[in-house]
């Protein structure tokens, strides 16, 4: 951490933060609700974004200050294996055109709001359902971290809150205002201010990356330049230069493919998709989305100029902030920060407000209250939504950051063991509800305990997320080891099952619902049993 503040990149950080703080809280007023007091409104924002809205939204959400921060510094530290993040998103397109419109119609026919919502009305089953839950609330508090993560990044670049000596409610204390502020006005507005905010956050990211990509190979001596210089230090560092080793090759495509199946597992991104208007939106985003996949490999580039640039951190996740402090002008330096900070603001918020969602619809109204009125549940999420950031502070403020993206990879391992009941219930009922929770449970078990016995330089447990695949002999991604055994799991519990004829519990869809829209004649958003008294 440096000791001295940078003046004019603070200055410029603290003008975007603060206009996009008034934003966040005009947005309460932005598409006013008659009825504010529900999830529809305050969860969902109304059900009501377009395209562009809804892309922005998307966009805010999934490419967030892990994606600015850590990707290139895995790139920075590692090498071309950091690149797993290109190849995930431009897999994961496709693979959502295929579901999520279902989703979307499916959820829009019977007021669901969280992914829970829909596990428990197709299988019938409350225990399913909650397992979704705590799996969703799990893995989204990392990620929530791992935003603050990237924010805290940037302050200790601008050499905001001392040096290592200092104080630490001191040091911490601008994470803490910058905390405060995003509690406030996602309490306030709710899903309307991340929606609102992205458009900044997203022009802001968009302009530094195109600047970066132009400005900084001039000043390095151009790209030869940069690939000699990563090309040399890889080398030295045994990591097999510009191009993966051939033993690290399983490892890179088992990553690649978990993350993308991954991806629309969390709760945050079935949020953002369901608060859109139509089914169009989302086929239409489906298709418009990988415009962010391209941003994506030009940003990962930055960890190459950072080792031709010669920063030098002990932190990876400096490495790119450091970068913008030292090639760029003070005044730019503090609008890059400044598109981290928001690239980190937006997604907490969306996180944040998705957790809140599940444990108020999935955990508070299924098992603690089931009469709860809309307005009950409107404010236990406000209060949850506080409580989940409070959560995701303290865990960020005890880790060691150097590690922050295995946490996130943890979280990943487990929002994966719910592919098979959220994904696979959109297309078939055959699945038995008991299978899939023991699918679920083995998934969770194994990928938990090979995370744990994964050490690395800095840590004894969790220090990874690639592991020896049992029967190959290759490492690859735990999650997808996890996730091919909670399926098999799963399919043979489903044969037993059945035929032992055990009760399969009442499926409340019918097939048209799948492929219903909101103009569609006689669509009306129906109340599920479970459900009844809430607001949709």
């Amino acid at each position: 951490m440096k000791n001295d503040v940078n003046g004019v990149a603070l200055a410029v950080f603290i003008f975007f933060f603060v206009a996009v703080t008034v934003m966040g809280f005009l947005a309460a007023r932005w598409r006013k609700a008659e009825n504010e007091h529900s999830l529809d409104e305050w969860g969902l924002g109304g059900r009501s974004f377009g395209t562009w809205i809804t892309w922005f939204l998307l966009g805010g959400d999934l490419y967030t200050a892990y994606t600015f921060v850590a990707v290139p510094a895995a790139i920075y530290a590692a090498g071309a294996a950091g690149f797993f993040a290109v190849p995930y998103t431009i897999l994961v397109y496709p693979l959502i055109f295929t579901f999520l419109p279902r989703l979307w119609s499916v959820s829009h026919k019977h007021g669901y709001v969280t992914t829970s919502d829909f596990v428990r009305g197709r299988f019938g089953s409350k225990g399913l359902s909650l397992a979704v839950a705590v799996t969703g609330l799990l893995a989204t508090m990392p990620y929530i971290a791992l935003q603050l993560v990237g924010i805290q990044a940037v302050l200790d670049v601008m050499g905001v809150g001392g040096g290592e000596n200092t104080n630490w409610f001191v040091k911490d204390l601008p994470l803490l205002i910058a905390f405060g502020v995003l509690a406030a006005y996602t309490y306030s507005s709710g899903l309307r201010a991340p929606a609102l905010i992205a458009f900044v956050k997203d022009t802001l990211i968009y302009i530094v990356i195109a600047v970066a990509i132009i400005y900084i190979p001039i000043k390095l001596g151009g790209f030869d330049e940069i690939f000699a210089s990563a090309g040399e230090k890889y080398t030295k560092a045994g990591v097999g230069g510009l191009i993966p080793p051939e033993a690290n090759q399983w490892t890179y495509a088992t990553l690649a493919l978990g993350s993308a199946l991954a991806l629309f597992m969390y709760p945050h991104s079935i949020t953002a998709t369901l608060s859109s208007r139509s089914r169009e939106v989302i086929r239409r985003n489906t298709t418009i989305l990988p415009l962010y996949s391209l941003m994506l490999g030009l940003l990962a580039l930055l960890g190459f100029m950072a080792i031709a640039a010669g920063v030098s951190v002990t932190n990876p996740q400096l490495a790119i902030p450091q970068l913008f402090e030292d090639m760029f002008p003070a005044w730019f330096a503090g609008v890059a920060f400044a598109a981290i900070g928001i690239g980190a603001l937006v997604p907490a918020a969306i996180m944040s407000i998705a957790a809140a969602n599940l444990f108020t619809r999935n955990i508070y109204k299924d098992f603690i209250k089931p009469d709860a009125t809309p307005a009950q549940e409107t404010k236990v999420s406000k209060l949850v939504s506080l409580l989940v950031k409070v959560g995701a502070l303290i865990f960020v403020l005890t880790m060691d950051k150097t590690v922050a993206i295995n946490f996130q990879l943890l979280g990943g391992i487990w929002i994966l063991q719910t592919f098979p009941a959220l994904v696979g219930g959109l297309f078939t009922r055959w699945f038995h509800r008991w299978a899939l929770l023991a699918g679920w449970a083995v998934g969770m078990l194994y990928g938990t305990i090979a995370a744990y016995g994964v050490a690395s330089p800095t840590q004894k447990h969790f220090g990874g997320s690639a592991k020896e695949i049992p029967g190959i002999g290759e490492i690859g991604y735990i999650g997808l080891t996890a996730f091919v055994l909670n399926v098999v799991v799963t399919v043979v519990l489903t044969f037993v099952l059945k035929a032992a004829k055990a009760p399969e519990g009442i499926d409340e869809t019918k097939p048209e619902d799948y492929t219903a829209d909101a103009g569609d004649p006689g669509v009306q958003v129906e109340l599920p049993p479970a459900t009844a008294g809430s607001s949709h």
